[in-house]
């Protein structure tokens, strides 16, 4: 006769309404819990996508100006330093002009025009002060000869002395030497000489004549 397997005390048996019990305790929690873990993330993900690209743009508009803004520069750069490179090379040639103008002038009109030989120096200094003058044109450089009774402008003139003169004051009324500009800077100011007003003669004072006696005794 067979006895039941008796039953370990130590290891309690589970009942099936007690196991169904737990693993529903188990695996209900997990499942009800995973619809708001998945949808807080995406939300996140979203805010700051959208915060990268609004970042991006800003970043990428800034970029794009400054390189804008290093082409308009470059372009400028580039224009002044074609206009003005032989700015100081032209300075030079200036006294050169000079010479031409005074060596033209101090030809008497009367040699140049009866001696052969003067004629023919004054005439090759004249062609070669000519051109000059066209290489000059071509470089944008160009001869600043003030007018007498013209305004005085210290952008384009240098006063050397004032000159009582029937010109209004604050007017040319004597020319030394011709300025320049190289496009629109100038490059040498004229020399000139300012007309100021003709000094007024001071009124005899009363008491300086000779009728009125002066009392010297003590």
């Amino acid at each position: 006769m067979k006895h039941p397997e008796r039953e370990d005390p130590t290891h309690p048996v589970e009942s099936d309404d007690e196991a169904g019990q737990t693993e529903a305790a188990t695996g209900a929690a997990p499942e009800a819990s995973e619809p708001q873990a998945s949808e807080q993330p995406a939300e996140g993900r979203e805010a700051a996508l959208e915060a990268e690209f609004a970042d991006t743009k800003d970043r990428m508009l800034r970029a794009l100006a400054e390189v804008e803004n290093l082409r308009r520069r470059s372009a400028r750069e580039l224009d002044e330093a074609r206009k003005y490179a032989i700015a100081g090379f032209a300075r030079e040639l200036l006294e050169v002009d000079d010479n031409l103008s005074r060596a033209l002038d101090s030809i008497p009109r009367r040699a140049a025009d009866e001696i052969g030989l003067v004629k023919t120096l004054a005439e090759g200094v004249a062609l070669t002060q000519k051109a000059l003058a066209a290489c000059f044109e071509r470089h944008q450089i160009a001869k600043v000869t003030p007018e007498i009774g013209e305004k005085f402008d210290h952008h384009r003139h240098q006063a050397m002395f004032e000159v009582e003169s029937d010109q209004p004051p604050g007017t040319i009324a004597q020319v030394l030497q011709p300025g320049y500009v190289i496009a629109d800077r100038l490059l040498r100011p004229a020399l000139v000489g300012v007309a100021k007003a003709p000094a007024q003669a001071e009124p005899e004072r009363p008491g300086d004549g000779s009728g009125e006696r002066v009392d010297r005794t003590a």
